[in-house]
């Protein structure tokens, strides 16, 4: 499949709020009409969705407002007391490794992180939808997967997803998939329950690879870069700075598919997107653009007066859980740094490998020594 990928900011930017760029292909993208897309693409999960995701204009609007009641800023903000308890468990648990020995942070603390924030605003307390839906997270963002894997990827996720909501239907609580299932059955613009199960879905990836990689980048961003940590302990730069310059450094999600030009749009220097064309958000690439950040884009820097990004996108497509990941990463960062002053990366950064994808941005495993 060909798709212009946009890297420059201020373009990027232009077009994430242009009217004519559609984020459904089943109205706007040309090699969708044509069958080009079959069932067996790899990335098929990532377009053929039907939630908020994919959705353009009115039908956007209308699933964006019925999440939007269900995943609120009070319930994120009450979500503090219990990551902290899980930051503090986990670190419990790293502590009690044998002295000296690696630990792998992405693995035992990124990761399991926002997994369990997720598992709570899903009132998910089932341990065996848990190990399901954790293994589920493990394969969405991978792009090295065969066609037979990324089916079973999604009946996986289309069984989980029903299991989740068929047991909230029993059991209702106060949480977000009780809450989604409530205005499911609005009578004004409800849910379908093909939208109710794919949301979730959003829900789980989105929440949770962006922030194990926030978490991870962040880490390795400092314990490469000592002056940066330096100017944190010693005031002259915040946690806020850190979690900042890491979105615009290093964004967890380095490329986004996939968005369609709804008519020919013509750019700057003659360049015409045609009407049908396939559109990557280049995040990564935008938060280095050196129109914006100088010739020094490329450079780690907490104390970078301005840290414009586009990690968590723009326009009516903004995350809706960005709130949730900066808080995440907000009292995970320092609880870490505070109770191991002394961390340091087990392997060189050059040993360190990249996730097997081109839209998550982040390391297969990052070693460190606790002291």
């Amino acid at each position: 499949m060909v798709a212009w990928a946009i890297s420059r900011q201020s373009l990027l930017k232009q077009l994430l709020t242009d009217p004519r760029v559609s984020k459904n292909p089943r109205l706007h993208w040309r090699a969708w009409h044509e069958g080009e897309v079959t069932s067996d693409w790899p990335l098929i999960n990532w377009v053929a969705v039907q939630n908020m995701f994919t959705a353009y204009g009115a039908d956007h609007r209308r699933l964006r407002t019925l999440v939007s009641k269900a995943f609120t800023a009070r319930r994120t903000a009450a979500l503090r007391p219990r990551i902290e308890a899980i930051s503090a468990d986990l670190l419990d648990r790293l502590a009690a490794a044998p002295p000296g020995e690696p630990v792998d942070l992405r693995e035992g603390y990124a990761y399991p992180l926002p997994l369990q924030v997720i598992y709570e605003l899903f009132g998910l307390t089932d341990e065996g939808l848990r190990a399901r839906m954790s293994a589920f997270a493990d394969s969405s963002f991978r792009t090295t997967t065969s066609p037979e894997e990324v089916a079973a990827a999604s009946a996986e996720m289309d069984a989980i997803m029903a299991a989740l909501v068929a047991s909230k239907r029993e059991r209702p609580g106060d949480d977000l998939t009780s809450g989604l299932i409530a205005v499911r059955s609005e009578e004004d613009s409800p849910l379908s329950e093909r939208e109710l199960c794919d949301t979730l879905a959003l829900m789980l990836t989105a929440g949770h690879e962006t922030t194990v990689n926030l978490l991870d980048n962040a880490v390795h961003a400092l314990l490469t870069h000592p002056e940066q940590l330096a100017h944190v302990r010693e005031g002259r730069a915040s946690w806020e700075d850190v979690i900042e310059e890491t979105l615009r450094h290093s964004a967890p999600v380095a490329n986004l598919p996939l968005r369609y030009a709804v008519e020919d749009i013509e750019l700057e220097g003659g360049v015409v997107l045609r009407k049908g064309d396939a559109i990557l958000a280049a995040y990564a690439a935008a938060g280095r653009d050196p129109e914006i950040h100088g010739e020094d884009a490329a450079a780690f820097d907490v104390t970078r007066q301005l840290k414009s990004h586009l990690a968590f996108g723009h326009g009516v497509h903004l995350c809706v859980g960005a709130p949730l990941a900066r808080l995440e990463a907000a009292i995970a960062l320092p609880a870490l740094f505070d109770r191991f002053p002394r961390l340091s990366l087990a392997s060189g950064q050059d040993a360190l490998e990249p996730v097997e994808s081109f839209i998550s941005n982040g390391h297969r495993a990052l070693p460190v020594r606790l002291s």
